[in-house]
């Protein structure tokens, strides 16, 4: 692809990756006002989302894609192994939603626009990025444990604050109804999925990386 449609495209989906937070951000003070609920416990609430947190760090990779300037933090995200990473998240928040939650709410108005974008448009987008963007033959086996850090630390944030809280952002994870045993089996279980995404990822770059090798040889 040219530098030209490249940077064009990523902007518009850096825009739009921040626009469904924007909304979701909008959407959640909207109902925390209305029930007459505190702002700051609306933005933890907020901030405690796997859905949030990962689409944060996306549209944060496709801005830095769109900025020329020089920084730490672009340098850091925009490292194969690390925009690789991100995208075995996104690509998690996609499926589990699709599997565990759609069928428990229908949203309606702003609140479906942001739901859509946030779990079914932003994960095919940002996986359209890695292909087509993120150089390929850079990634190794050992990246996934370091990928896997982010789900197994949230996991024990989360578990943390519903102890404190007695409130959980999931309903897989809901220690209260469900148990302790329960929600470790069902973490489990999203974290093999997570695994299995995540070598995938790592044997489609390889191929593509070995391709590429072959045909700059020829």
């Amino acid at each position: 692809m040219n530098a030209a449609p490249k940077h064009w495209l990523c902007t518009l989906m850096a825009l739009l990756g921040w626009g469904g937070l924007a909304i979701q951000l909008y959407v959640v003070l909207l109902m925390r006002w209305a029930s007459g609920a505190s702002v700051i416990g609306g933005l933890l609430s907020y901030f405690s989302f796997f859905t949030v947190l990962t689409n944060t760090m996306v549209a944060t990779v496709l801005t830095y894609a769109v900025i020329s300037r020089s920084s730490k933090g672009r340098s850091f995200f925009l490292q194969a192994w690390v925009s690789s990473g991100i995208t075995v998240s996104i690509i998690v928040v996609g499926v589990a939603y699709s599997l565990l939650l759609r069928q428990l709410w229908q949203p309606h108005g702003v609140a479906w626009l942001a739901n859509e974008l946030l779990h079914d448009v932003m994960p095919v987008l940002f996986t359209l990025y890695w292909w087509y963007c993120v150089p390929k033959g850079l990634l190794r086996v050992s990246h996934i444990g370091v990928w896997a850090l982010y789900p197994v630390l949230y996991f024990a944030y989360i578990l943390l604050r519903g102890h404190l809280l007695g409130v959980y952002p999931y309903p897989f994870i809901d220690v209260g109804k469900l148990g302790y045993a329960q929600v470790f089996l069902n973490a489990g279980e999203i974290l093999a999925g997570f695994f299995v995404v995540a070598l995938m990822l790592v044997a489609l770059d390889r191929w593509v990386g070995s391709k590429r090798m072959v045909g700059d040889a020829l």
